[in-house]
């Protein structure tokens, strides 16, 4: 495993949700809307605002992430936008985020 893979494995590690997003992305604004309804509070990485945020993103598309945002439940990668959703409609994001401990019902 290389330097930025690693590197994203910390920026995960033992946080309940994680969504790597860039601020001019209208897909990135509504994945961070649906968890903030949700009274989820998740760590958020702006790619382009931190520092190496081209390296996290390449590294990202390195283990099938193509496209923005990202995220991650629970510290396993959950997918993109259409993941997302997907779980939302089926009913299986609230229990995904309850085992993460993200919400407490």
């Amino acid at each position: 495993m290389d330097e930025k893979m690693d590197r994203v494995k910390i920026m995960v590690f033992e946080r309940p949700v994680v969504i790597f997003s860039k601020r001019s992305c209208i897909m990135s604004h509504t994945v961070k809307s649906l968890f903030s309804d949700f009274g989820v509070n998740p760590t958020v990485y702006e790619l382009d605002e931190i520092a190496r945020g081209h390296e996290i993103e390449q590294a990202l598309s390195g283990i099938g992430c193509s496209t923005i945002p990202i995220v991650f439940i629970g510290g396993e990668l959950v997918g993109g936008t259409n993941e997302i959703m997907s779980l939302q409609l089926k009913r299986g994001l609230k229990p995904m985020l309850v085992r993460a401990g993200a919400l407490w019902v």
